[in-house]
């Protein structure tokens, strides 16, 4: 790992590369409505302070994020999932984020055990605790729709994100940016992204077996969906991190920092790295249809959406855009 010494700006006009993508583009009819309720849902849940954060967050339209990236569920399913990255965009706004705790080690670990119990059902969440009012709430609703099995692969996918923003907040607290190995293999748990797959099969209405969500072919498919939506997501929003944390997680800065020494060459090498993905996707994907049962192709499916969604849902993202130099080529949707 190396400090975060340059951050120098390049002179010359920017190109942020386009990010091919080969799967559908599909948008949930509900997505208003449902953006809407889900928004409501976060004011009265008292997890952000100040009309200026939640009115951030209304613009910020999240539900349009759930409404790509999960085209086909049904309404009270897309609600369920708005919420629950409500909370995850909440819960990094106001824990990974924040001064007073993200950028300590030590006291984001004193904050996650009331997390971690509430998770495992072992406590109530306090009056004062609105997040952990928030995540028992939504355990509770993914229970009622999904198995023991289901709930728990959530329950896992979760602990994992919490613990992994300890490292985040080491890597602040040291003034460090991690390597692009330890970055890659992080980036994959930090995101949340894969709490987000853990819940395709629910709001879907069918049911992955463990032993499927499991598999070698299925476990590289979910890993190299992760990856293109961290590194597709560190590319469009670099511009607008570079004012936040010194943008020491994303896939740029990193690059940019061990290898390139260039900020374009970075933002064109991050491209590569969604191409040789998306390929990647794709054959393994070949090798899956071949065994798979209707609940792989619908999960993989789901993958695809999440994918594409993504891409869609940041290149018409105002915050994203503006973000960026005058004069920057932005690609085209």
């Amino acid at each position: 790992m190396g400090t975060t010494s340059a951050h120098r700006s390049d002179q010359r006009s920017l190109r942020v590369p386009p990010l091919p993508c080969p799967f559908p583009s599909e948008v949930n009819p509900c997505v208003e409505e449902v953006d809407e309720e889900s928004h409501a849902w976060l004011a009265a849940s008292r997890m952000l302070e100040g009309e200026g954060v939640l009115e951030h967050f209304r613009r910020s339209r999240i539900g349009w994020l759930a409404a790509r990236t999960n085209p086909l569920v049904p309404r009270d399913s897309l609600r369920l999932i708005n919420d629950w990255y409500n909370w995850l965009f909440a819960f990094d706004d106001a824990f990974c984020e924040s001064e007073t705790v993200g950028h300590r080690a030590a006291a984001l670990v004193r904050a996650l055990p009331p997390l971690l119990e509430i998770l495992d059902e072992r406590r109530e969440p306090g009056a004062g605790d609105p997040f952990g009012a928030g995540l028992l709430e939504l355990q509770r609703r993914i229970a009622e729709v999904g198995t023991p099995a289901q709930l728990e692969r959530w329950r896992t996918t979760v602990r994992e994100y919490l613990f992994a923003q300890v490292w985040e907040a080491g890597n602040r607290e040291a003034d460090l940016i991690p390597t692009p190995e330890d970055y890659v293999l992080m980036r994959r748990i930090t995101g949340a992204t894969y709490t987000c797959f853990a819940l395709i099969d629910v709001a879907g209405g069918y049911r992955l077996e463990s032993e499927e969500w499991s598999h070698p072919d299925v476990r590289t498919l979910s890993d190299l969906a992760c990856d293109l939506i961290g590194w597709d997501n560190d590319l469009l929003s670099y511009a607008k991190e570079r004012g936040r944390d010194a943008a020491r997680h994303n896939l740029v800065t990193v690059l940019r920092f061990h290898r390139t020494g260039s900020l374009q060459k970075a933002l064109d090498e991050v491209a590569s790295m969604h191409g040789a993905a998306v390929e990647g996707f794709v054959e393994t994907r070949s090798a899956v249809e071949r065994w798979a049962s209707q609940p792989v192709l619908r999960y993989v499916r789901g993958l695809e959406h999440w994918v594409r969604g993504h891409i869609d849902f940041s290149l018409g993202s105002a915050r994203y855009v503006h973000a960026w130099p005058e004069g920057t080529s932005w690609p085209s949707g």
